[in-house]
């Protein structure tokens, strides 16, 4: 039957013959002194060392807490003596079981393979309760790391320019530990800094021309992310730990998505208010244009009813040399009073036309002169716009 386990017996040529005692469930290898001993379990195949107290050449008390110390395997001690004060000197230099030497030929099998299975289940569950620990430290990483991320997101809103935008950035990076520089690029400026807020030349030129070499560039040390308007170049990323390299690459290119965000948020404020301005200036250039032509237009309609109403004077007083019956000035007087009419009709709904494209011109003028939009004057525009239709 194969050897399920492996323990080293420290002892020397005496009455007690250890080994004959152990089954061969166990591989056993016989060492007589300190050194080989130690020689032996720095091998790392054994599970379990028995000494045998009754060598004197031997220090078993200083074995022990070395054997404890150097590699934390169990130690049995067997003795002929079988007294309590040996017991207690085994278990106060830290050994796991004492047996005298009438247990050993029914006992040390059932103790041996207690022990070593009990050794087993400890190293099984002191590995789980590591990786437990490293899974809890990774998830307080993640939790912490996450809320850094989404504290970032809410407060990007909140900056108005490119160095805002960058100075909140970088105060979202310090809690990853990593050396960065930043460029930002706006339709309207490019925005390189430190986390100082000031920019080297030499980094933003290596920012610069690798913007489009795709979202990572890792060279050394050094890493390079891209997120179409932001670039950050990470100085110090931490090659030898996988884990926080991977983390730090996900975490982060969260961060430049944010940023991103908000830089195109800035950029369409920006359109907006020169669009704005533009209205505004076009509405106002309109208004004056209009009221130079409300009067040349006043003066024309003016002038054409003068016309009308000294022609039809002139006509009436020359009727009398016309040698017109009766009938016939009448006819005459009543076309010229239905000219005068129509023409006096048009120039009233001039006025009205002209009086509602003021009010559309003065509500325009109103809706520019602050900054924010107004529903109320926005509902006027549109009525007056009806009126114009």
């Amino acid at each position: 039957m194969a050897a399920s386990y492996s323990i080293v017996i420290l002892g020397c040529d005496n009455d007690l013959q250890l080994a004959e005692h152990v089954d061969q469930s166990f591989e056993v290898l016989m060492v007589q002194d300190e050194v080989q001993c130690l020689q032996a379990l720095s091998e790392k195949k054994y599970q379990l060392v028995l000494v045998d107290m009754t060598c004197t050449s031997i220090s078993v008390s200083d074995i022990c807490k070395k054997i404890k110390s150097d590699f934390d395997l169990p130690v049995i001690f067997v003795s002929s003596k079988d007294c309590n004060e040996e017991r207690l000197s085994a278990y106060d230099c830290g050994a796991d079981d004492y047996l005298g030497i009438d247990d050993l030929a029914t006992e040390l099998h059932g103790r041996l393979e207690r022990i070593v299975i009990n050794k087993i289940a400890n190293d099984q569950l002191k590995l789980q309760l590591a990786q437990a620990n490293e899974m809890a430290f990774i998830a307080m990483s993640d939790t912490s790391d996450l809320g850094v991320n989404i504290q970032f997101l809410l407060d990007v809103n909140n900056c108005g320019n490119l160095d805002e935008l960058g100075m909140r950035l970088f105060q979202a990076l310090k809690s990853y530990g990593i050396n960065c520089s930043l460029q930002l690029r706006s339709q309207f400026s490019e925005k390189n800094m430190e986390a100082n807020g000031m920019a080297k030349p030499l980094e933003s030129k290596l920012l610069a021309e690798m913007k489009d070499q795709g979202r990572y560039v890792d060279f050394s040390h050094r890493s390079v992310m891209n997120y179409e308007s932001v670039s950050l170049l990470v100085k110090n990323m931490p090659v030898e730990d996988e884990k926080k390299y991977g983390a730090i690459k996900d975490n982060v290119f969260s961060l430049l998505q944010g940023a991103d965000a908000r830089i195109k948020a800035l950029d369409t404020l920006e359109n907006l208010a020169l669009e704005r301005n533009l209205v505004r200036s076009l509405t106002l250039k309109m208004k004056d244009l209009m009221s130079n032509v409300d009067e040349s237009y006043q003066g024309v309609m003016r002038d054409i009813a003068s016309v009308v109403e000294e022609m039809a004077d002139n006509i009436e007083a020359s009727m009398q040399y016309l040698g017109m019956d009766e009938t016939q000035e009448k006819s005459l007087q009543t076309t010229m009073e239905g000219a005068i009419l129509a023409t006096n009709k048009i120039f009233n709904e001039g006025l009205k036309l002209d009086n509602d494209l003021h009010e559309f011109l003065i509500h325009i003028d109103n809706l520019f002169k602050s900054e924010t939009i107004n529903p109320d004057q926005l509902q006027k525009i549109i009525e007056s716009l009806e009126k114009l239709s």
